[in-house]
């Protein structure tokens, strides 16, 4: 074998050896179906509802599907590498939600808050969300926590006419990415049935 034809062998063998990994798929997430959707309370026709968007802490404002450590170091938040969800929590929340009252025939209206006859809505439903994390409490074990503050306001006045925090948690099948979806999905279905039960308290 000659000296250019050992060198060039060397070089192609060398550029084999740098060429890099494809990266890793990384598995996107929701909060499942709008067909899946069963709620478990109404408000009467009558009483339609806007709902705002719902509003999140900028550590929320993030498609990682995030974690904490409980029985190592509660105050660190971690991310998975190869899971994320398909927009920030609080949209995904947001577009559940309305996907929930139309299941029920909950307060339905056009995005501007209008009913479909074109008249306003009778109420408007903020929500703030400051929780949507899996915590574990030991490497092996996990739950899905969600809370939400709800206020409900008139159209017409600036102060809520009532308003009120829930707090969900689940706990998960598996102490992976997967599992904290599947029990954010059932925590945060779970939470909309307290919420619909609350609203339709106070419409009585």
């Amino acid at each position: 074998m000659t000296k250019i034809t050992t060198t060039l062998l060397a070089v192609l063998l060398t550029g084999c050896a740098l060429t890099p990994e494809a990266p890793p798929a990384v598995s996107l997430y929701d909060l499942g179906s709008p067909s899946a959707i069963a709620p478990g309370y109404s408000l009467p026709v009558q009483a339609t509802i806007q709902i705002a968007d719902i509003t999140a802490p900028v550590w929320l404002d993030t498609q990682s599907i995030l974690y904490r450590l409980a029985y190592h170091d509660p105050a660190r938040v971690y991310t998975y590498a190869e899971s994320r969800w398909n927009a920030p929590p609080a949209a995904l929340l947001t577009e559940r939600l309305r996907q929930y009252f139309a299941a029920g025939s909950i307060g339905k209206q056009n995005q501007d808050g209008n009913r479909e006859n074109g008249t306003p809505a009778h109420y408007l439903l903020k929500l703030d969300l400051s929780e949507f994390t899996q915590i574990f409490t030991t490497p092996d074990s996990s739950q899905a926590v969600v809370q939400l503050r709800a206020s409900l306001y008139k159209p017409t006045l600036r102060l809520p006419i009532a308003h009120r925090n829930f707090l969900g948690k689940q706990t998960t099948q598996t102490a992976d990415a997967a599992g904290a979806v599947a029990a954010f999905m059932l925590v945060s279905d779970n939470l909309f049935n307290e919420l619909t039960q609350w609203l339709s308290d106070i419409h009585q």
